[in-house]
């Protein structure tokens, strides 16, 4: 294992899947993910969404920076957040509402459980 690791997609096999039926509002959206660390409560990888809507429920600390695309989450408290190409932001514990992607978007992700 090499202490300096690359964030990329390149000659890696995604893990694709969808949200559970019953979180899905709206399209069929397909998600993406390189995971590429996986090390004691820490995930950090890339993860790609066609467009879609669903409900989200974070029990877990996220860091994401948004390399391309569109999204907005929408709290359970109508607060609206554009996400799009070279935002970053914070997601902690406690966020409930809707993750909607717009434009396929493409982020980097730090999580901590």
């Amino acid at each position: 294992m090499t202490l300096i690791e690359r964030i990329t997609r390149e000659g890696l096999e995604p893990d694709v899947e969808r949200p559970e039926p019953g979180k899905v509002l709206a399209g069929d959206p397909v998600h993406s993910t390189w995971n590429i660390e996986d090390y004691d409560g820490l995930y950090a990888g890339l993860w790609q969404s066609t467009p879609g809507k669903w409900t989200v429920a974070y029990e877990e600390w996220e860091y994401v920076r948004i390399l391309e695309g569109h999204s907005i989450l929408t709290g359970s408290d109508g607060s609206v957040t554009h996400l799009k190409a070279g935002d970053s932001y914070i997601i902690r514990p406690g966020f409930r509402g809707t993750w909607e992607v717009v434009e396929t978007t493409l982020k980097d992700y730090v999580i901590l459980t």
